[in-house]
């Protein structure tokens, strides 16, 4: 690419940024939770309409994913659930065809108290936005978009095609992406701004999330000895899983790309319930867990371990010996993906492409990460033989309190998304 064109493109960035930042703010002020995602999704559809895209926005069918490798099951209602996608078709067709994946469900905000200002009342301080999604990943939506409009703006456009893509799910199943494969959407790399602080993405974990229900003999709490406590049960069996994450941690198992890290895999307790009464003992509990798996650990062989686990700790009490706990499977039920290890043909190219527009915003190396948590990277790298490259901006507090995202970084990482698009898609005039 020539330097002036380069220099041109950023310096387009620069100028739409305050447009870029308010176009956050609104976006972010949608608290588009999962089933409530439908006004995000519909303030995405006008953007990319208004942009001149080709729009596709369709209510995700269940039972057209169902039987698809990465479909994860749901246990909820699943309605209005919905995906958007525009696409920029290429007149030459001679580069390289690009998704520019992000998603727009964020994870409940928690107590609003509990913030320092409401979690979607969007706000700037110190240079950072705070509030729920604006770093998960609704600042990457925004680079994705305001990265093409750079290019026009310097009167050129990608020579391949490129499908911008906003998902729901991506939070809980994954199903929105892998909706956007049933569908058809393919390209010869996926590129997805999730917040992981300008460095990339080499590898990610699995994740299952489980819900068991035990029962209990209630009593009065006077004669609480002669009952059986379903609450109480549950403590052993989430320490007797517990130790099964920490087997999993042992050197022994730990996939290579995690070799550096003491405790890549985290089992976490999300939920817990039981009980009708105080002064009842409890007749029935409730908890939900997710556990990480490794890439390239067997699914189907992680949830008979799970399951025996909790049926071995339950042989342990008096009471759930007999009546032992039911294990029911629902939300992620997703692979790890290691990009380090993709034998697509592409992606040692796509990684090549992106670290030089890096090097270009920041002087500096591309680094990579070995990530603890899971993205929609899987469906692409895993199911469509796509490299699938995680890059985005530095954000704190996501999934906590007082999430907020660095708009100085928000900009870097939209100008090396358009540095990258130049260079993978190629250019044509607009």
């Amino acid at each position: 690419m020539e330097t002036d064109l380069k220099t041109r493109i950023l310096a387009a960035v620069d100028d739409r940024f305050d447009a870029q930042t308010e176009f956050l703010s609104d976006l972010t002020a949608f608290a588009s939770t999962r089933g409530n995602e439908q006004e995000a999704q519909s303030f995405m559809a006008e953007a990319l309409r208004r942009r001149g895209y080709d729009l596709d926005v369709w209510e995700i069918d269940i039972e057209e994913i169902r039987d698809l490798p990465g479909f994860s099951p749901v246990a909820e209602p699943f309605e209005k659930a919905v995906n958007v996608v525009g696409t920029h078709s290429s007149r030459t067709r001679k580069g390289r065809s690009l998704v520019l994946n992000g998603h727009v469900d964020v994870v409940p905000a928690g107590p609003p108290e509990m913030w320092d200002t409401p979690p979607f009342v969007p706000r700037i301080d110190g240079g950072w936005m705070y509030g729920r999604g604006a770093g998960d990943m609704k600042a990457g939506l925004s680079s994705n978009i305001f990265a093409v409009d750079a290019l026009h703006a310097c009167g050129v456009r990608p020579a391949a095609d490129v499908f911008v893509q906003s998902v729901v799910e991506e939070e809980c199943t994954g199903n929105g992406a892998l909706a956007c494969l049933q569908r058809g959407y393919r390209a010869e790399a996926a590129l997805i701004p999730e917040p992981f602080g300008e460095a990339l993405v080499e590898a990610q974990v699995g994740v299952l999330w489980f819900r068991v229900r035990l029962a209990g003999r209630p009593v009065h709490a006077a004669e609480a000895g002669s009952g059986a406590n379903a609450i109480e049960a549950a403590m052993p069996l989430i320490a007797a899983l517990h130790g099964m994450e920490a087997r999993w941690n042992e050197d022994r198992h730990r996939h290579p790309c995690y070799a550096h890290l003491s405790h890549p895999l985290n089992l976490n307790i999300g939920r817990i319930e039981g009980g009708d009464w105080t002064s009842s003992v409890p007749a029935w509990c409730v908890f939900e867990a997710r556990m990480g798996l490794y890439p390239g650990q067997d699914l189907q062989a992680a949830k008979a371990e799970i399951a025996a686990t909790l049926h071995d700790a339950a042989r342990q009490d008096p009471f759930l010996c007999d009546i032992p706990p039911e294990v029911t499977w629902h939300g992620f039920e997703a692979e790890g993906y290691a990009l380090a290890e993709s034998a697509a043909p592409e992606a040692a190219r796509a990684v090549s492409v992106l670290e030089t527009a890096h090097r270009a915003i920041t002087g500096r190396a591309l680094d990579r990460v070995a990530s603890t948590a899971t993205t929609d990277a899987r469906f692409f790298g895993l199911y469509a033989d796509m490299p699938a490259l995680v890059y985005g901006p530095r954000a704190e507090g996501i999934h906590g309190f007082n999430e907020r995202v660095d708009l100085d970084s928000v900009r870097r990482v939209t100008q090396a998304t358009a540095l990258f698009i130049a260079d993978w898609c190629g250019l044509e005039n607009a």
